[in-house]
């Protein structure tokens, strides 16, 4: 079986973690996606470009999600998690699955 990108996996952990929570009125069940698809995403980081990057490319994740807060308010909810996410599925890509 083909290995999901940890770019793919990062981003569809925001983007899912957010529909979730929006389509269902439920925060809690959005974290939840949130938080399973980023320790997804943290676990190949750590395995593919090891524990220091995995660490920054975590920290981007975390400050993807609390950025996409503020954003939202300038620019709309939908458009600010497709930016966020798509900024982790670039430092992803970039650190993590390039070389893969």
């Amino acid at each position: 079986m083909a290995k999901v990108p940890s770019a793919v996996v990062a981003a569809s952990g925001l983007v899912g973690g957010y529909g979730v929570a929006r389509w269902t009125g439920k925060r809690q069940l959005g974290g939840v996606v949130l938080a399973v698809a980023g320790a997804a995403a943290a676990q190949q980081w750590r395995q593919q470009a090891g524990g220091k990057s995995a660490g920054a490319l975590s920290a981007a994740y975390v400050a993807a999600f609390a950025g996409s807060h503020p954003l939202a308010k300038k620019v709309g909810a939908w458009p600010a998690v497709f930016g966020v996410a798509g900024s982790v599925a670039l430092a992803s890509w970039a650190v993590a699955d390039r070389n893969g």
